[in-house]
């Protein structure tokens, strides 16, 4: 009986040790896939821990979880046009620096959803409904000190 046009099936087969099985964990969970938002504050976090400009080659390297150099650079880019980085040609390639702190990217990506919003007002009276009253307090007295600057 000729067996090389016999049809083939893995369960006919018997396993390989030290081969890990394709697909999905056993336990059936898939792996976690980070979001967007989250590989940006990594990509963020490691370039603030640089001392200076920082090459994507040296922001990959200093990543958790092996990200390839092009998603590093999509990455890198996406946040140069959102304003959180700078960047500066060198040579053929750019070094990237944060364009803020914590504090002043989360303002950041406040004030683009507010930008977002069609009725400005209303986002603005249920946000501060919605805080606590010492933060509201914090709130009126830096409101508070910008009229006194624009003032001067």
């Amino acid at each position: 009986m000729d067996t090389a046009g016999a049809s083939h099936h893995p369960h006919n087969e018997l396993p390989h040790d030290n081969v890990p099985p394709a697909g999905p964990p056993s336990d059936g969970r898939r792996p976690r896939k980070r979001g967007q938002g989250e590989l940006e504050a990594q990509v963020l976090a490691v370039l603030r821990s640089a001392n200076g400009p920082a090459t994507a080659g040296w922001v990959q390297d200093h990543l958790d979880g092996g990200l390839a150099y092009t998603t590093v650079i999509t990455i890198l880019s996406r946040l140069y046009e959102k304003k959180c980085v700078t960047r500066a040609r060198q040579g053929r390639s750019y070094t990237w620096t944060s364009a803020s702190d914590e504090a002043g990217l989360a303002a950041l990506r406040m004030r683009r959803v507010l930008d977002g919003e069609r009725d400005r007002e209303a986002v603005l009276a249920r946000f501060v409904s919605a805080l606590s009253p010492g933060d509201e307090e914090r709130l009126r007295a830096l409101l508070a000190q910008t009229t006194e600057k624009d003032e001067d």
